[in-house]
């Protein structure tokens, strides 16, 4: 019985410790870091093969590296996937994703409360190519019915979104794609495999962000595609050979060797997290407090029939103030307090790291943009780590309290 044979049987904690290719001949229990642009060929023919597609084998690092494929094999066995394509990074997952399902004169439907450069990327990039798209309300299924065209091929969510962790029913997208002819994608990179299998619920494609919680600490970039053999071998992996936005192989063991732990991460994160929420929810200085795992968020309900009753490690407060201006100072003297946690954009990381979504990862939007995604001037994303909870409460106590 082979490694993957083996692997078929076992659940998604197990998997990603032990999913990988197949130790070589050296016998080494770390997965190796194949470090090589070229791969030598035992003969002409075979190499001619391997190129043509008719034989299995590594031909060139842009197409295919063994380091690379362990972290895609690993993935694909936490969600449920047959197969798992990875890139350089998230939103060049996305990119490829949508070089290889969409032409010009075809239509997208996406949650207007997505990723600001996802936003970007499809409402202005991709319409540049004469790719159409739609944005939609997150959690109004009504809206993603009637936005759906003759044309459209691709409905895309983020559940929960970033920054304001709404939370979408993956199963009812499916059920308006799988009617329309269409694909459902979700990006997962809050609640992860960990916490949330999208393709449980009718995904056809899951999408990451490697370089978040699967890495968890912050070190290297990363993305993946998970979806079926079809649509990895036949869409998406034609774009990688071309458009070459390959994976690099120590970015791939960085994050396979982040992906042992990250059950155990995200569970603990988790917990801080809403203890978090809950603890602010209390502060006078606070409007209102954004985190699946509160029975106040609207669809907590959802949140946890879909991510295996835990909420994540990501939140968002919104600052109160009397106008838009007002509440960006106040955000900003928050973040300026702090003396422990990290002002950072990034978020999934062991250390907590905080931002101004509408000054930074939303800040390439226009305003009506921003406001239709819920992105307000006070709002502040919190992406809680693993110092103890404690620290983390009074660095921020030290803005807050000091709020004139």
């Amino acid at each position: 019985m082979t490694d993957q044979q083996k692997f078929a049987e076992l659940h998604p904690d197990t998997l990603a410790v032990r999913s990988a290719v197949e130790r070589s001949q050296y016998g080494e229990n770390s997965e190796a870091l194949y470090l090589t642009s070229g791969y030598v060929q035992t003969s002409a023919a075979s190499a001619a093969a391997r190129f043509a597609g008719d034989e299995d084998g590594f031909t060139y690092g842009r197409y295919g590296n063994p380091t690379v494929t362990s972290f895609e094999q690993r993935l694909a066995g936490m969600e449920g996937a047959e197969a798992c394509i990875s890139t350089a990074s998230g939103m060049s997952a996305i990119l490829m994703m949508c070089m290889g399902l969409l032409q010009s004169g075809d239509h997208v439907v996406c949650s207007q409360s997505m990723f600001g450069s996802t936003i970007k990327l499809i409402g202005s990039d991709l319409a540049k190519f004469g790719v159409q798209s739609s944005f939609v309300s997150q959690t109004d299924i009504d809206d993603w019915k009637a936005a759906v065209r003759p044309n459209t091929k691709l409905l895309f969510a983020e559940t929960p979104t970033n920054p304001l962790t709404e939370v979408c029913d993956i199963a009812a997208l499916a059920e308006i794609a799988h009617k329309a002819g269409a694909l459902v994608a979700v990006d997962n990179c809050f609640a992860t495999p960990a916490l949330q299998k999208p393709m449980a619920f009718g995904a056809d494609i899951v999408m990451h962000s490697g370089t978040k919680f699967l890495d968890g600490q912050g070190r290297v970039m990363a993305g993946a595609l998970c979806a079926s053999q079809k649509l990895v071998t036949e869409k998406f992996l034609p774009v990688l050979k071309s458009g070459g936005m390959t994976l690099a192989p120590f970015n791939a063991w960085v994050v396979l060797k982040g992906m042992e732990t990250l059950d155990i991460r995200m569970r603990a994160q988790s917990a801080q997290a809403l203890a978090l929420a809950q603890w602010l929810l209390s502060h006078p200085q606070v409007d209102r407090v954004h985190y699946p795992g509160l029975e106040s968020h609207p669809q907590h309900r959802l949140a946890l029939a879909q991510q295996s009753n835990l909420g994540g490690a990501v939140l968002s407060v919104s600052i109160k103030a009397d106008s838009p201006e007002h509440a960006r100072a106040r955000a900003f003297h928050v973040l300026d307090s702090m003396q422990v946690l990290s002002l950072s954009t990034n978020l999934g990381d062991t250390k907590t790291l905080v931002a101004h979504p509408a000054s930074t990862s939303h800040g390439r939007l226009t305003e009506t943009q921003r406001q239709a995604a819920g992105v307000v001037q006070g709002l502040i994303r919190i992406s809680v780590g693993l110092e103890h909870l404690d620290d983390i409460k009074n660095d921020l106590l030290r803005g807050l309290d000091s709020l004139i």
